[in-house]
């Protein structure tokens, strides 16, 4: 056996057997090697390149000697494939990118304007008690929805280990964060954690390139969750009920922390942030017999351990915790229902000029000192929302009247459009257009003038259609930050919609929708809700680096 020394898409002998190998063989071999593909392979030998020989000669034949020399290249056809194949690949993904950007800035927009819903969910505001919470101006709200939507996506990501495009998705909620009243950012924990998540990317990339920029950042998300948190989480506490809902964010912080103090050579520093890492994930391991309990209790796997971590291991404040999140899931179906109702009352009413919904606290004041609801709906739907101008048009008698005129034609447009439209149902079956609207007009709705229509034609009318099966169960509720409602699909709910979609604004339904469901299988807690899992093994990991300096 020969032996020929390699170098190129790979280094290294291969053994060969100059008198049986040929030139195609040998390729293979070396692809193999490589990790290619053969054709991508181009041998050169003694300064020529080596081809198939369609004799079938072997290597001795072609005077490639024992010892000797071949260099491995990549096919120039195939390398310019390749890249093209990662150029389309990089497009796809900056495409991605820029629709996932896109559509948060729209759902952020339509929904913090006030508006009517254009889909079949109304995302809002809330705090981690399920609240609903105005933060700032209207610019500050949809910075803030912006940048909830963007670092839910980022976190979904994280999930997947797509790491990259992860770090890409976090950076445009940071910079949607960026644009809110600073204030109004110091109220809540979401930017910190965001900055945690960054880092742990960084770290999960392996990339030390990013040392400086982590070490920035971890500082920011201290300073920041003791700034939302309070001092040792003292605020946390309170508000959680004795609670640990935000240990294993520490954890991971700690551990990051940790990481960049190693790899500046802070050593001690390192040491003392792992082992208090440490201690951190012994105190969230579920112990079996705790788990047992709760399960035995008919809860989810999941459910307990989660109530578990952030109980501190304590039964009957898991217990508590359990009952209590189902409690917040009930209420939190019933204040769904409310909205979906509130939503259906604001279609009827249409939105104003500058296509806004009709603020219904606002029309509730105006009801309570005894206005008919239609009217005072339509005064503020007039007038912006403005109380005091729509009260004035309210009380003026000659405005009062011309408003309740509007309306009464309103109704008549709106119920010959109806007539109409039954109408040419009817005469689209075959009935004579005469007869069909003396029907329409004596009977009133479609139904009960094709029973008139048959039976005038000696025919058997059809039997009632049976009662429609509806669901009471709202889509499951969305992020801390955001609640999910149904609303109607009628003709007259899309009307409204297309009203306050500015007359056929482009959607990018497909990522919206995404981007919603992300949203749906968050809660108040999913960013404390962390397995520290992988956070163990980093820890051991780094704990052995340090035993070796």
């Amino acid at each position: 056996m020969a032996k020929l020394r390699i170098a190129g898409t790979f280094s290294g002998a291969v053994e060969v057997d100059l008198d049986e190998w040929t030139v195609e063989r040998l390729r293979e071999e070396v692809a193999r090697r490589s990790n290619m593909a053969p054709e991508a392979i181009k041998l050169i030998c003694s300064g020529k390149v080596l081809k198939d020989d369609d004799r079938g000669r072997k290597l001795a034949e072609l005077g490639v000697k024992d010892n000797a020399k071949v260099l491995a290249s990549r096919n120039a056809v195939e390398e310019g494939n390749s890249l093209r194949h990662e150029l389309m690949a990089e497009d796809e993904r900056n495409t991605r990118l820029a629709r996932v950007r896109a559509a948060a800035t729209a759902l952020s927009k339509r929904h913090t304007e006030g508006s009517l819903p254009i889909e079949d969910f109304n995302l809002e505001l809330e705090d981690q008690s399920g609240k609903k919470v105005n933060l700032g101006s209207e610019t500050d709200q949809q910075a803030v929805m912006m940048g909830l939507m963007l670092h839910t996506n980022g976190k979904h990501l994280i999930k997947m280990q797509n790491y990259k495009d992860a770090l890409e998705v976090l950076a445009m909620g940071e910079e949607a964060f960026s644009l809110c009243n600073p204030k109004v950012i110091e109220m809540i924990d979401n930017v910190p954690i965001l900055q945690i998540d960054m880092v742990w990317c960084y770290f999960m990339l392996r990339d030390i390139s990013w040392l400086s920029d982590a070490g920035k950042r971890l500082v920011r998300a201290r300073q920041g969750i003791e700034r939302a948190h309070g001092k040792d989480s003292f605020r946390v506490r309170l508000l959680q009920g004795g609670r640990y809902p935000e240990l294993a964010l520490h954890l991971r912080l700690e551990l990051l922390e940790g990481v960049v103090a190693y790899h500046s050579g802070e050593f001690e520093k390192s040491k003392n942030l792992l082992t208090s890492a440490q201690a951190k994930y012994s105190q969230l391991q579920v112990s079996d017999e705790a788990l047992s309990v709760l399960l035995s209790m008919g809860y989810k796997e999941r459910q307990s351990k989660r109530a578990l971590r952030m109980t501190n291991q304590n039964i009957e404040m898991a217990i508590d915790f359990l009952v209590e999140e189902r409690s917040k899931r009930e209420q939190k179906r019933m204040d769904d229902l409310e909205r979906q109702r509130e939503i259906l009352e604001q279609k009827q009413y249409g939105v104003t000029a500058n296509r806004k919904a009709v603020d219904l606290e606002k029309l509730k004041e105006l009801v309570s000192i005894g206005f008919e609801k239609a009217l005072a709906a339509e005064a503020l739907r007039r007038n912006e929302n403005n109380s005091h101008m729509a009260l004035d048009d309210l009380t003026n008698p000659e405005m009062n009247a011309t408003i309740q005129h509007d309306i009464e034609t309103k109704k008549r447009k709106k119920r010959r459009q109806e007539l109409d439209a039954a109408v040419e149902e009817l005469v689209s079956m075959g009935f004579e257009r005469s007869r069909v609207v003396a029907a329409v007009e004596a009977c009133g709705t479609t139904e009960q003038a094709l029973t008139h229509l048959l039976t005038q034609a000696g025919m058997e009318p059809p039997p009632a259609p049976p009662a429609a099966i509806t669901s009471a169960e709202p889509p499951a509720p969305l992020h801390n930050n955001g609640s999910s409602v149904a609303t109607s699909n009628n003709e007259e709910a899309a009307e409204s919609s297309s009203q306050a979609n500015g007359g056929g604004e482009e959607r990018d339904e497909e990522m919206e929708d995404l981007l919603a469901r992300e949203l749906q299988t968050t809660d108040a807690l999913s960013d404390y809700d962390i397995e520290v899992t992988q956070e163990g093994e980093a820890i051991n990991e780094y704990l052995a680096l340090l035993s070796a300096v």
